[in-house]
């Protein structure tokens, strides 16, 4: 077995993300606050929430493993307590890279847009197993995206790995600015 780190993010690399984030959030939030969201959402739907543990899951075994089959690989991290924000600091850190992130290739799960909004929390910060971040080489990137598809793994690519003193930035419709980084995850908030 070839071993990944997160220190091996290159200039010019790919950045794709797998499922969503914030998916064991969506479970935890669904398993200890059920009381408070039978007010506002129906019992399918909180079910269906705390079914992320298991659908989409927050293993990234088998993620870790098909992209690593499939392409040049140079860094990979799951972002967990902190959210996708703090993982994708973690990783331009251990690197020593910057990087560019398009705030509307994150996919985020309509479910966990539902239970952050109501409870006020920020997705980007909150824990974020299940999800994976892989750096790839630029050939490399749609050979590794389609290959997660194939066994089922949603992914998109969110950015760009740049140089280091461009700062870790998220680009949406206002512009670039500062990736926030989460001093604590969000879902403390709440607990």
């Amino acid at each position: 077995e070839r071993i990944v780190r997160s220190s091996g993010a290159r200039v010019g690399d790919h950045i794709i993300l797998t499922k969503g984030i914030a998916i064991e959030t969506t479970a935890l939030l669904a398993r200890e606050k059920e009381k408070v969201l039978a007010e506002e959402f129906d019992g399918t739907f909180i079910q269906r929430c705390k079914d992320f543990i298991e659908r989409p899951g927050i293993s990234v075994r088998m993620d870790a493993g098909t992209a690593v089959e499939a392409g040049e690989v140079h860094a990979m991290h799951d972002p967990t307590e902190g959210g996708l924000a703090t993982g994708l600091h973690e990783l331009a850190r251990a690197s020593g890279v910057g990087m560019e992130i398009r705030r509307e290739r994150i996919p985020v799960f309509d479910e966990t847009l539902a239970l952050c909004s109501f409870f006020g929390l920020d997705p980007l910060g909150c824990i974020a197993s299940g999800a994976l971040l892989i750096v790839s080489d630029p050939a490399s990137s749609s050979g590794i995206i389609n290959a997660l598809g194939a066994v089922g793994i949603n992914c998109e690519p969110i950015g760009l790995v740049k140089e280091e003193d461009e700062g870790v930035i998220i680009v949406d419709e206002r512009g670039k600015s500062p990736l926030p980084f989460f001093e604590q995850d969000e879902i403390t908030r709440v607990f």
